[in-house]
């Protein structure tokens, strides 16, 4: 299997009527200059932003974008050049892995890059991926530069629903992105080459999951050599706490809490007197361990040994 990820998607799947819309204002000169994709992460708002980019950049080049089939052309000359981190038109920022935020040196080698002259007539795009990750710093220097933005100069934020400082939401053309479950898992299946039987037991695969979460997952199982397709939701739980992969992978980081709210909700009908006490105390820690960014491990431990343990 190949690994994908947004940068490299050449085909966008489910997503046709919010790339045609955006496509649409930019042709009629109405495309914002700030846009703001809003969205559950994985559900595919990185992967619309490289395909318009492409579309916009690519217009006067060999290859270029296939509006009909909403595919980037891989012989494409700006989408090679975006893929190696070479294009003159092209800023992405996102957060290091080795980093908690984005900090405010990325912004401030963004203004840099920014207030350069431009290499050709081309629109320039700045694509901001987990704004969540945005820290104070960072977000007020940010709002300086969409306050009054550079012309020809294109923002795209990708916000993961997360709530974010109204001067910034007021500052952008919000753009909701959404897809049924039924949706994601079409979509998920086509990333998989309907194959998705095949890579993971459909009982890890819950309503919070989008096409991103699904994929990423079977990349997780098949680099921790899991099973998934072969795995209860149970045990998988348990794998990864009593592995502590909470702590090594984003992915499971940012699932973790769902994964355990739709465990409770999965064995809702057979709960023991026991387990159902425990039912609401669970949620509201986990809210809370959310909400306040606390460590997870006492509650994960706390939850691994309660209930699934029983």
């Amino acid at each position: 299997m190949t690994y994908i990820e947004p940068i490299n998607q050449n085909k966008l799947f489910g997503l046709d009527k919010f790339i045609s819309e955006m496509i649409e204002l930019y042709e009629n000169k109405k495309l914002p200059s700030r846009i703001l994709l809003s969205g559950q992460k994985g559900i595919g708002k990185s992967t619309l932003s490289y395909h318009l980019i492409n579309y916009i950049l690519s217009k006067n080049e060999d290859h270029n974008y296939d509006y009909e089939k909403f595919e980037i052309n891989s012989k494409n000359h700006s989408f090679k050049t975006i893929l190696n981190r070479s294009n003159p038109n092209f800023i992405l920022i996102d957060i290091d892995s080795e980093k908690k935020f984005i900090d405010i040196s990325q912004i401030r080698n963004l203004i840099s890059n920014l207030n350069k002259s431009s290499f050709n007539l081309k629109p320039r795009f700045v694509l901001i991926d987990n704004i969540e990750f945005l820290n104070t710093n960072s977000i007020n220097a940010l709002l300086k530069i969409l306050e009054e933005p550079l012309p020809n100069v294109y923002f795209i934020l990708i916000n993961n629903n997360k709530k974010i400082l109204r001067t910034l939401l007021s500052r952008c053309i919000n753009f909701n992105i959404s897809l049924s479950n039924k949706e994601c898992l079409e979509v998920a299946s086509k990333l998989l080459e309907d194959k998705l039987d095949k890579y993971i037991n459909k009982e890890l695969i819950n309503y919070y999951m989008t096409p991103g979460n699904i994929y990423n997952l079977i990349v997780f199982g098949k680099n921790n050599d899991y099973d998934l397709a072969n795995t209860d939701l149970k045990h998988f739980l348990k794998d990864i706490i009593q592995n502590k992969h909470y702590k090594k992978d984003n992915l499971i980081r940012f699932m973790i809490f769902d994964f355990i709210e739709f465990y409770f909700n999965k064995i809702n009908l057979s709960f023991s007197e026991k387990i159902s006490n425990k039912y609401s105390y669970f949620l509201k820690k986990t809210s809370d361990t959310k909400r306040f960014n606390l460590d997870e491990e006492s509650l994960l431990t706390e939850f691994n040994d309660s209930i699934l343990n029983e």
